[in-house]
């Protein structure tokens, strides 16, 4: 089928490219306004004890958490008169806007001691949004303009969880702009110098065109189903991009190497189109074999309920898809109408020169003497001490996560001069209690309310006496440090219904900190009178990280099952799957273990200018592994192709290998630096520490996969298991005559000039090889 692609593009590129464009088109026309219809949130499990909560205090209560938080300052006091006139009637203003609810200040609630800072002069007005995420944060910009600054005597800042997430929100757009702003131009310098052709390097910049609006289409669509995280835009461009570029570059280096097979006149027109089908049809296939490692990689993420996970699960197999498909399709379609002039406004020209003389000379080819020729040689001479050496290092830089803790996004995320930021912070340091995280407990079902005040007032005086606890308000009256100090009155009676009761437990602690996490538990294990289920950002966390672990077996089994099978059928042997599977465990150890060390230990914070909180959030490091289990997978398998090419072809081990990472080594490092750029340009461009965390993540995993573990791990494995490495059962090895994957297909292996193998091809897969028609 690959062939028949190739064959159709070389025959028709201009029926190709028109419809290349049209498809540029429609989706940059209809993907234009995702942006709207992205979702903030989805780190919360809907089947979880807390959701069902909060759905049952919503139902059956009428009551709903606060979201929004006006943080007001003057002054003098709060107690003053004109502040209380103004404070108040600011509460009743919010009151009356619509889709606001349960508005509750200082002021108009009996001046509770919670609501007001310990120097006086802060209180806070507390709200809820109505609608859902998305609706709710977009009335963020409208409700600041009305009621943030000036307010009279008053100073007012608007925070709480949905400005945070519209603050999050345009920060990712701004950063993803930022991104794209530096990380283009400086690609296309990069890829100047790995193809060494002003023309060839516009390719894979081309290429990027539709892989990049074919996201923003996939994502529009998918909003129209299903909730899409506002993160999935980001995530999925930078998946994107790399995974675009880095096939681009695959295929482009076997057009180049089949142009040198078939003769290297790259102005035969025949030679071209000959060189394009071989292409698609050898790396096209090396491509989409990666692609579906990428693919199910990321399809394990959507194994969790939580929606932030599940959409970049959907939206990164489409990005793999769409790059897949760019390279079999988009990059043959330029090749084939860029013709002769791939090479023009050449900037290596010296090189190329040398190149040629040495060639006249009677050089030997590179691949026979090339730097990753010799590094492998010299690793495999010393097998043993390198490969323990390597993974000593690996194990030690893996080390920190050990004592990695997780936790949810917060303001802490945003940069310092955010508004919503600048309210947690006052809400952090300068009050005692944390009315905006109260755990509300809910029991539904329990006969007359009325009835149960004695056993309700109880149950109010335990929770009261847990450590970390500030107040507990329930039907029975409220209860500090296990005595009531108000009894039943207005302000609790809401806290009863047909339905059953609630109680609101105010925290005297950081909800995502040690305590917070102690005081749930603690909570949860207090004796209850009847089933009650717990609601509250402290609840919400907690069950997140058990969903998480419940159900990270299950991805972690799908993954190493998915790519053992894969990489079985394309290697036919059972030892260097597991090797393979092996290796990306240390190199990602490595990564994870930086990752605590930087982001949940706080170093180089001030040079990387994120705030530490002494946890990461939950859900990187799950994203990070499979993303990042893909690629390194990617990688494998395009150095794995070549060394079985080799090694079917009658080469002995040691050559193998060494030809292999001579003609992959130097491909293999410039994809991991050009993905580099992507990643590099977004962890310096992002204000976001989440995606500070995924962009410095992905870096520094690409860079010791490409070097470290590529570069010395697997030459030494290697040679360390011998023959051992191509050995499977009898019965696995007729399965994998049948069903095996290769580069090439089986009737095109056999035959000269068809084959694969070193027994014809010379030329090196490092790009920057000149597709000239001189002698090598």
């Amino acid at each position: 089928m690959l062939a028949r692609i190739g064959r159709a593009v070389t025959a028709r590129p201009k029926t190709f490219l028109l419809a290349i464009i049209g498809f540029v088109v429609l989706s940059g026309a209809l993907g234009a306004g995702v942006v709207s219809k992205l979702a903030a949130g989805g780190f919360e499990d809907p089947a979880a004890q807390s959701s069902l909560a909060r759905e049952a205090l919503a139902e059956d209560f009428g009551v709903r958490s606060p979201n929004l938080v006006l943080l007001v300052k003057t002054e003098g006091s709060v107690d003053e008169a004109a502040a209380g006139r103004e404070g108040a009637e600011l509460a009743r203003r919010l009151g009356r806007e619509p889709g606001i609810e349960q508005v509750t200040s200082y002021w108009t609630s009996g001046k509770q001691p919670s609501l007001r800072d310990e120097q006086g002069n802060t209180a806070l007005v507390l709200a809820h949004i109505g609608g859902d995420e998305t609706a709710a944060a977009k009335r963020i910009d409208g409700l600041r303009k009305e009621f943030s600054g000036s307010q009279g005597v008053l100073e007012v800042e608007l925070g709480g969880s949905v400005a945070a997430a519209q603050d999050t929100e345009k920060a990712a757009q701004e950063d993803l702009m930022a991104m794209e702003r530096i990380a283009f131009p400086v690609l296309f310098l990069v890829l100047m110098l790995v193809f060494g052709s002003l023309v060839a390097a516009l390719l894979p910049i081309l290429m990027t065109i539709p892989v990049v609006l074919g996201v923003l289409l996939l994502l529009r669509i998918m909003a129209e189903f299903m909730d899409v995280s506002v993160v999935a835009l980001n995530a999925t461009t930078i998946i994107g991009l790399g995974l675009a570029i880095d096939y681009s570059l695959f295929v482009v280096s076997r057009y180049r190497e089949e142009l040198q097979r078939h003769g290297g006149d790259v102005t035969d027109r025949d030679v071209r189109s000959a060189a394009i089908v071989a292409s698609v049809r050898t790396a096209g296939r090396t491509v989409l074999f990666s692609a579906l490692t990428v693919m199910l990689s990321l399809a394990a993420l959507a194994v969790f309920p939580l929606y932030f996970l599940r959409s970049i699960a959907v939206a990164g197999i489409g990005v793999s898809l769409f790059a897949a498909l760019a390279a079999v399709v988009v990059v043959p379609t330029l090749l084939a109408l860029f013709g002769s002039k791939i090479n023009s406004l050449d900037v290596r020209k010296p090189f190329r020169r040398r190149a040629a003389r040495a060639a006249a000379n009677g050089t030997p080819p590179r691949e026979r003497r090339g730097f990753w020729h010799r590094t492998a040689t010299l690793v495999m001479r010393f097998p043993l001490p390198i490969a323990a050496v390597g993974v000593i290092v690996l194990l030690a830089l893996g080390s920190p996560f050990t004592g990695v803790r997780f936790s949810l996004p917060d303001d802490r995320q945003l940069p310092k001069s955010s508004e919503s930021r600048q309210v947690g912070e006052a809400l952090r340091t300068d009050f005692d209690s944390r009315e905006a995280d109260a755990v509300t407990v809910v029991a539904v079902g329990i006969g007359d309310v009325r009835a149960k005040s004695q056993e309700i007032g109880g149950y109010a005086q335990r929770l009261s006496q847990v450590d970390g606890v500030a107040s507990v308000t329930s039907f029975a009256g409220v209860f500090t440090d296990g005595a009531r100090v108000a009894g039943p009155g207005p302000a609790t009676a809401p806290t009863a219904s047909a339905a059953g009761t609630y109680l609101r437990v105010v925290p005297a602690v950081e909800t995502y900190s040690d305590s917070g996490e102690r005081l749930v538990d603690d909570l949860r294990a207090v004796q209850a009178p009847w089933p009650v289920k717990m609601t509250g950002a402290g609840p919400a966390l907690a069950d997140t990280k058990e969903t998480l672990g419940d159900h990270l077996p299950l991805v972690l089994g799908f993954i190493a099952v998915a790519m053992f099978v894969l990489l079985f059928l394309f290697s036919g042997s059972v030892v260097l799957p597991l090797k393979a599977l092996v290796l990306n465990v240390l190199s990602l150890s490595a990564t994870f273990g930086a990752m605590v060390w930087i982001f949940q230990d706080g170093h180089l914070s001030g040079w990387l200018d994120f705030t530490a909180t002494g946890a990461l959030t939950a859900v990187a490091p799950i994203l990070m592994f499979c993303l990042l289990f893909g690629l390194s997978m990617d990688y494998e398998v395009f150095m794995l192709s070549r060394i079985k090419e080799a090694h079917d072809a009658g080469a002995d081990d040691i050559e193998a290998v060494a030809g292999g990472l001579q003609r992959t080594g130097g491909l293999v490092t410039s994809a991991a630096a050009l993905m580099g750029v992507v990643t590099i340009a977004g962890l310096f461009t992002s204000t976001i520490a989440f995606q500070k965390m995924f962009a410095l993540g992905l870096t520094l995993a690409l860079f010791i996969d490409a070097l470290v573990v590529r570069g010395l791990l697997l030459p030494a494995f290697m040679r360390l298991m011998g023959p051992v490495n191509w050995w499977a059962p009898a019965p696995l090895r007729r399965l994998h005559r049948r069903f095996g994957i290769a580069e090439e297909p089986a009737e095109t292996r056999q035959g000269p000039g068809t084959g694969t193998g070193s027994e014809t091809a010379t030329d090196s897969a490092d790009p920057r090889v000149p597709a000239s028609p001189s002698p090598r």
